[in-house]
This record gives C-alpha cells, sequence and structure tokens, in this order.
C-alpha cells in the first residue's frame, strides 16, 4: 500500500495528535493487569511488561530510574529493555526510548513484541515511516497478530491513510472482538474523520469492556468536549475514578483541549 506523504496541515497536526494518543493505548501484549509495587512502580501485564498509558508523570519517572537501573546491569534482559522503553515514553523521552529498543533488536532481532515495542517507539517519536515498515516486518500474514494489526493502523492514521487504517483495526477485531484497544484507536480514526457521534459510540463500547484502560476514557472526554458536552465531560472525568486518577484524566483533557488550533479546527469542520 503506498504511504501518504506526511501531513503539514493544521488538520495533518490534529492527525498526528490523535494517532499518538491512539498508539499510546495499544498494549505491549496480554490483557491489563492491576498488579503494582515499588519494584515496578506501574501497572504491568502478565508478561512482566510496563503499561505505558497507565504511568502518571510521577510514577514514570520513578519507574525511569528503577528499569533504567535494571537495564544498565544487563542490556541483554529483554524485560527490562521493553520496560525502560516503556517508562521513557511515558515520561516523554522518546528519542532514548527508540534508542533503547533499537539496540534490543539488534540483540533479539526475530522477537516480535521486542518489534512491535520498537515500532511504538519510533510512532510516538514522530519517525512514521520507519515505525511503519518496522511493525510490518513483525507481523505474520499467515498468523497475524492483532496487537500489531492495531499499531499498524494508528500509524497508517498518523500518515493520513485513514481508510487503510480502519482496514488494519477492521482485521485486528475479527481476531479480538470487542477489544477496547481496538475499538480506541477505530475511534480515534473516526475523530480524524470529523465522524464524533460514532466515535463516540465506539469508545463507549470499549469503555463497557473490563479490559479498557485510562486513555479510553481520557478519550471519550474528549470526544464529548468536541461535541460541545464539556459538563459531560468534566463529569465523565471526575466520576469513576479514584480521585488521583481523576486528577490525572482531568489534566489529560485540559492539555489536549488547550493544543493550539488543533480541537478548535477539529470541532469546527465536525
Amino acid at each position: 500500500m503506498p504511504i501518504p506523504s506526511k501531513p503539514n496541515s493544521r488538520g495533518g497536526r490534529a492527525a498526528r495528535s490523535f494517532a499518538l494518543g491512539a498508539i499510546a493505548a495499544v498494549a505491549l501484549a496480554g490483557c491489563q493487569s492491576t498488579g503494582r509495587g515499588p519494584a515496578t512502580t506501574g501497572s504491568l501485564r502478565p508478561t512482566g511488561t510496563l503499561v505505558t498509558s497507565d504511568l502518571s508523570q510521577q510514577n514514570a519517572l520513578a519507574a525511569v530510574q528503577t528499569w533504567g537501573a535494571a537495564y544498565g546491569k544487563n542490556e541483554k534482559d529483554q524485560r527490562a529493555a521493553l520496560n525502560y522503553a516503556a517508562a521513557l515514553r511515558a515520561a516523554g523521552q522518546t528519542s532514548q526510548a527508540v534508542a533503547v529498543m533499537r539496540k534490543a533488536v539488534i540483540l533479539h532481532p526475530s522477537d516480535r513484541t521486542v518489534l512491535a515495542a520498537f515500532g511504538k517507539a519510533l510512532a510516538e517519536d514522530g519517525q512514521f515511516r520507519e515505525a511503519l515498515s518496522v511493525v510490518q516486518r513483525a507481523q505474520q500474514r499467515d498468523h497475524p497478530d492483532w496487537q500489531l494489526l492495531a499499531t499498524e493502523g494508528a500509524i497508517l492514521d498518523s500518515l493520513g491513510d485513514n481508510n487503510g487504517a480502519r482496514e488494519r483495526y477492521s482485521q485486528a477485531l475479527v481476531l479480538a472482538p470487542g477489544e477496547p484497544q481496538v475499538l480506541n484507536n477505530l475511534a480515534m480514526s473516526y475523530v480524524l474523520g470529523r465522524d464524533l457521534q460514532k466515535a463516540e459510540a465506539t469508545l463507549r463500547q470499549a469503555l463497557a469492556s473490563p479490559k479498557a484502560t485510562t486513555r479510553v476514557r481520557q478519550n471519550l472526554a474528549l470526544v464529548l468536549t468536541l461535541q460541545g458536552k464539556g459538563s459531560e465531560a468534566q463529569a465523565f472525568v471526575s466520576g469513576g475514578s479514584p480521585s488521583g486518577q481523576a486528577g490525572a484524566n482531568m489534566d489529560y483533557l485540559q492539555g489536549m483541549v488547550a493544543q493550539p488550533n488543533t480541537w478548535a479546527d477539529l470541532k469546527k469542520e465536525s
């Protein structure tokens, strides 16, 4: 599939913001775990990998220290590399996360989890074309992985190929029906197409799953805000979450709405 040029318009900047948010919601593996502890400083998947989108800024910085130390002791430790890169991404250090995962790929060239994490790090660093190539390399066409399909879709959304992205999400949902991470990405793709009602319905479907991450709730609040439902959005992020998480949800909402041009443009053209 041809890759369109990187968008440079206001709408393109909005697309990039949304798609990066969608990428951040794609897990490395498995369903969400609620296990927390001083050794991990954040949520862990059953595979022992951190959930980037579940880390607050404070937890992300602590996780950078914890997993950076583990990585420094043994760069060949796959789990340490994955968690260190995930913590760096959550802390906004995307270039360093790319460097960590680039070395991990050299050490584990055929590991799909490592390749997927490398692709996500590249995408969050704005290196979309290389990210797409890496994710496609990790995919096995005769035995596709739904998480890689979802990640590929988010990258295609970043590149402006919304139709191609939705094809990947549809394929992923065949393999993982009702998976909230895929539905989240699909909803963000609908937002890019100014179909806010469909985006809202899709996010509500995702949130109904017990596996839904914090980012799903945050994105639903964003979509509600774009539709002029500010009061409902604020009540939504404030209710049903612990006080600390509710505050993080509100910070996320306010930060995204405050982006120059992006939300005004989307709301105006919806």
